[in-house]
């Protein structure tokens, strides 16, 4: 981006950030910015359908507990949908709605910078360990 796309941008944004809807907007940062949905997302936007169990062998470190919150403010936000199939035992599955897709390739950037810049990041980690004596 240019440094003129960006001013617009920042204009566009404080636009839209006025205060209406504060806690909506608040509510929906803190969840589908935490780096649970994030992982989530990510997911279900490189392998598509993924029922619960492979969700939670895909996302390393994730809880049940958590899984299952991430799941429902994803859903209850429009971002993922749940399709249940009336089976013995009950088959479910997630996916990304269109919404959760235009979330994806908003994140997808972020994601793209963390790869390439990760030996920059664990240097400065380690440099700063480094000087502060740990």
């Amino acid at each position: 981006m240019t440094d003129a796309e960006i001013v617009k941008a920042w204009d566009d944004i404080c636009k839209v950030l006025n205060k209406d809807h504060d806690e909506l907007k608040h509510d929906i940062l803190n969840h589908v910015g935490n780096k649970w949905s994030l992982f989530v997302i990510h997911a279900l936007g490189i392998d598509g359908k993924m029922r619960f169990s492979n969700l939670e062998k895909h996302i390393n470190g994730i809880s049940q507990k958590m899984l299952t919150k991430c799941l429902r403010e994803l859903e209850r936000d429009g971002l993922i949908s749940r399709t249940v199939y009336p089976e013995v035992p009950p088959k479910v599955e997630y996916e990304l709605t269109s919404l959760g897709r235009g979330l994806l390739i908003q994140v997808t950037p972020l994601w793209l910078w963390i790869a390439r810049h990760s030996s920059e990041l664990n240097n400065a980690r380690a440099h700063y360990i480094e000087q502060m004596g740990r």
